[in-house]
């Protein structure tokens, strides 16, 4: 893990106080960037999402999917956490803890959306930061292909019906035209553009498809750090007026992430699946593909809206959170080791 990404939270703090300053100086500078949209897609930041995702997504390699039943039973945990148990886990503490909990202290006008935020982060499984943390697990590269390759394809099927419903059942207006060129936009195409990338760089030998994923990874990472300062800008006035609103929505995001993370880690040691597999199986059944959540908060609900707010909240609570799964999932090996099988 590289310095950056090992202390991304401490990169995202820098952005809010950057972000929320200078939306304070120049608030007509950024009103005129959200202003700058075609169908609802912020152009700034459809670019910055692309420059984001698609370095991510080159890692994966679609033709993994063959590998799939090697390891079937950490797949299946994996799968029925991402999909079955973690989006409607999410809901429900979105409405436990924003609707209820926490109610009387955020602002009432934006309380739809803070829930319609958190849906859409545990709505898409992580795709790119699920390599570094099983690299430090020790996690079968294999399975962690595998799994993040069976998960995309998933996802372009699954995140518009899955957001769709769960935004349904907590009773807010689904924009179905958005959210469908959402996917279109932040998903299909960037998988598209990062396949043909990949294809064409690896024809020229895996040493420069490496120096290509080395060059690219920090740009990646930046347009993710200007990505939140525009939001923080937006957000500034929010954030002055009510600072605690942060911490409020960082509670259902961090029980979620624990709860999955230990949910998955646990069906797989019933399985008797090895340890190798268990503890990727865990960190990508826990964490979220927030680049997509951003992005798409942003589409359905507006730079200012309590969604784009909670997924970035999403962002600043994702990196330490998910280096404590690691170091339980490390301490805990010989928990797992007697009997071991492959799964």
């Amino acid at each position: 893990m590289n310095l950056f990404e090992r202390y991304l939270t401490v990169w995202v703090g820098l952005c809010i106080v950057v972000g929320v300053l200078l939306g304070q100086l120049m608030p007509d500078v950024f009103r005129v960037i959200a202003g700058l949209e075609i169908a609802k897609v912020n152009i700034p930041v459809g670019i910055l999402v692309w420059v984001m995702i698609i370095p991510m997504l080159m890692k994966i390699d679609f033709g993994a999917l063959h590998q799939v039943k090697q390891h079937s039973r950490g797949i299946g945990v994996t799968l029925f956490v991402n999909w079955a148990v973690k989006p409607f886990s999410m809901a429900f503490l979105g409405w436990l803890f924003i609707r209820h909990v926490f109610a009387a202290y955020l602002p009432q006008e934006q309380i739809d959306s803070y829930i319609a935020g958190l849906i859409l982060l545990a709505a898409a499984p992580c795709t790119a930061m699920v390599f570094v943390w099983s690299n430090l697990v020790k996690g079968d590269p294999y399975f962690t292909l595998s799994q993040v390759a069976l998960n995309d394809t998933i996802m372009i099927f699954a995140f518009a019906p899955l957001v769709g419903l769960l935004l349904g059942i907590a009773s807010i207006a689904v924009p179905w035209d958005t959210l469908l060129v959402s996917v279109v936009f932040y998903i299909v195409i960037p998988v598209i553009i990062s396949q043909l990338l990949r294809r064409l760089l690896l024809t020229k030998g895996e040493a420069v498809f490496g120096r290509a994923m080395e060059k690219f990874s920090p740009i990646a990472m930046g347009a993710l750090l200007l990505t939140l300062v525009l939001l923080f800008a937006l957000q500034g006035n929010a954030i002055v007026a009510q600072p605690l609103v942060i911490a409020m929505l960082a509670v259902p995001i961090l029980i979620q992430v624990l709860f999955n993370a230990g949910l998955a880690y646990g069906l797989n040691r019933r399985l008797g699946v090895a340890h190798c597999v268990a503890a990727p199986s865990a960190l990508i059944g826990a964490s979220n593909f927030f680049e997509l959540a951003v992005a798409t908060a942003i589409s359905l609900f507006g730079f200012q809206s309590g969604a784009a707010l909670a997924t970035v909240v999403g962002v600043l609570v994702e990196v330490p959170v998910m280096l404590l799964v690691v170091q339980v999932a490390n301490a805990t090996q010989g928990w797992y080791e007697p009997g071991k099988h492959h799964g």
